[in-house]
């Protein structure tokens, strides 16, 4: 997904969206393939990772900020960030949990695995294109994607960017918090009391499940549909 100039026409977004726009208003199209385009008033062009996106906690995984920026903290709050995601072929994130609540909309087909500790096992929660998931403070999950073309998600966390320390707690650093008291006169981000032990122990039993069960697979009718989304993207992308 290259980046470049604005300018040039655009194969999945309707002209007539960008002829229309006022100064300073931006459209994204988010295409079925993960393809995305940016339209303002001067052209188009397609972003892409190796430009407009940050690292998005793991190697190959990449965001790019709408709202708030990686810095984002309650010393240096925003309220919330929202960014643009794009989830790599057939891959998963690390699991970790976040300091604040987490929204992701998934524009594709993917699968959250999640830790549900009163039923004291993992849940994996299929989801596909439009799908919105909710996940709490601190609840230990993982996101992944079960298709062969890049994935492309819509998330939003409260109070934290992903430069903070909070923002995706590992199950490392969930141990190393267990086993060490925080510094003298220096509070943990995290408000609320956390136990981290069980937090560690509940993100190792995420990894355990992604290393048995692998990434799930996208069904038959599933990539039927896919296929006829694309069809209606090109549809739609012509007058």
């Amino acid at each position: 997904m290259p980046g470049g100039a604005y300018g040039g026409r655009s194969s999945v977004l309707p002209e007539e969206v960008r002829d229309v726009l006022p100064e300073g208003v931006e459209v994204y199209r988010l295409g079925p393939g993960g393809r995305i385009e940016l339209a303002r008033r001067d052209g188009v062009r397609e972003l892409g990772p190796e430009r407009e996106f940050l690292r998005f906690i793991d190697d190959g995984q990449f965001a790019r900020y709408l709202v708030g920026d990686a810095a984002t903290s309650p010393e240096r709050p925003s309220n919330a960030t929202v960014k643009l995601g794009v989830v790599g072929p057939r891959s998963a994130f690390t699991p970790h949990a976040h300091g604040g609540e987490h929204f992701v909309l998934s524009l594709g087909h993917a699968a959250c695995g999640l830790s549900d500790v009163r039923a004291g096992r993992v849940v994996d929660v299929p989801l596909r294109p439009g799908m919105l998931i909710r996940i709490p403070e601190l609840m230990p999950h993982s996101f992944a994607n079960r298709g062969r073309r890049p994935l492309t998600i819509l998330a939003a966390n409260t109070g934290y960017g992903i430069d903070h320390e909070d923002y995706a707690i590992t199950a490392a650093e969930a141990e190393r918090r267990a086993t060490e008291e925080p510094p003298a006169g220096r509070p943990l981000a995290v408000a609320a009391p956390v136990d981290f032990r069980a937090m560690g122990a509940a993100l190792r039993d995420i990894e355990r499940l992604q290393r048995e069960r692998g990434i799930g697979a996208v069904t038959v009718r599933e990539r039927a549909a896919a296929g006829l989304r694309r069809m209606a993207a090109v549809l739609e992308g012509h007058r």
